[in-house]
């Protein structure tokens, strides 16, 4: 009905003629959401995705997100910022974080949350190799 060039200039400026409904996008990527503010899916587009709950799953089509590059060691492994550190707590969030993200659960899932899956499994392994010795805990606090 409405294609074409007309279609196309609708589409670019967001007009819509009476009664067609624009929803705007379906997905988007990750690079469009670097430089945005708001927390987005890349999966869905929803909302909500990245910065909610324990932030590795979008609440409403729970694909893994992309790691939050701010998060620190500490906050991602649920200690105290502090050097004194539970051990047995640190191995007990490090196991439970594992099972949520290690790579293996996400082999029939898409390419793109097997790499972030990856990633986060990376991210967890450095944490807790970092908090568990004392003298890298240390160095990671002075930095």
């Amino acid at each position: 009905m409405w294609g074409g060039r007309t279609g196309a200039l609708l589409w670019v400026s967001k007009l819509r003629p009476t009664g067609v409904v624009w929803r705007g996008p379906l997905n988007c990527n990750v690079a469009s959401l670097a430089g945005s503010s708001s927390p987005q899916c890349w999966n869905c587009g929803g909302l909500g995705g990245p910065l909610r709950g324990d932030r590795f799953f979008c609440p409403q089509c729970r694909a893994l997100q992309p790691p939050d590059p701010t998060r620190d060691y500490f906050s991602l492994m649920d200690c105290n910022h502090s050097f004194r550190v539970d051990t047995a707590k640190l191995q007990h969030r490090y196991q439970e974080l594992q099972r949520l993200v290690h790579p293996d659960f996400f082999s029939q899932r898409s390419q793109t949350e097997k790499d972030f899956s990856e990633k986060h499994s990376t991210l967890v392994n450095d944490a807790y190799k970092t908090l568990l010795a004392p003298l890298s805990r240390g160095l990671y606090l002075v930095s």
